[in-house]
Formats: structure tokens, C-alpha cells, sequence
């Protein structure tokens, strides 16, 4: 790789960190958005969260990706499609 093609894929990773960046927070906020529906909201403002989905959640914190249900995996494959087009197009332009 020369020089200008090494300027030309620096440029495209920078061009597309915020755009991450921002598709990550809107990931983020969606998640939070779904844990506090779940939730059970405090009189102190605090959330508690039922004991069937920490116990879910806690075991697919702990699964490997390759260990989730089909299930599961549909779901981060999902959040993956959030991503994909961005970085298709990044890699396609360059």
C-alpha cells in the first residue's frame, strides 16, 4: 500500500468514527430504554430489575456468541445491520 492509499483509508476511519460512534449511542439508548421498560421503578428513583431477567441476562453475559441460542444470535445479528451499511459503503468508497 502506498502512501496516498494509506492517507485515503486513514481518512475513511475517521470519516466513519463518529458516524459509529453515533449508531452506538442510539444502539445504547435503545437498550436502556427496553431495560427500564422492564424495570420496576422505586420510590427513590432506583429500577429493579425482575430476578428472571437478571438471571437471563446474566447467563448470556457469560455464554460465548457461539453457545446463544439461534435466538440470541438473530438479536446481535440484528444490532450488527445498524453497522454493516456504513461500513460496506466506507470500504466500497475507498
Amino acid at each position: 500500500m502506498n502512501d496516498t492509499e494509506r492517507e485515503s483509508v486513514k481518512s475513511a476511519l475517521e470519516g466513519i468514527f463518529e458516524q459509529l460512534a453515533f449508531i452506538e449511542h442510539d444502539r445504547w439508548s435503545q437498550w436502556q430504554r427496553y431495560m427500564h421498560s422492564k424495570s420496576i421503578r422505586q420510590t427513590d428513583g432506583s429500577l429493579l430489575i425482575p430476578s428472571d431477567l437478571v438471571e437471563r441476562w446474566e447467563r448470556q453475559m457469560t455464554t460465548d456468541y457461539a453457545d446463544l441460542t439461534d435466538k440470541e444470535k438473530a438479536s446481535d445479528r440484528e444490532q450488527v445491520q445498524k453497522y454493516l451499511p456504513l461500513i460496506v459503503k466506507t470500504l466500497s468508497d475507498i
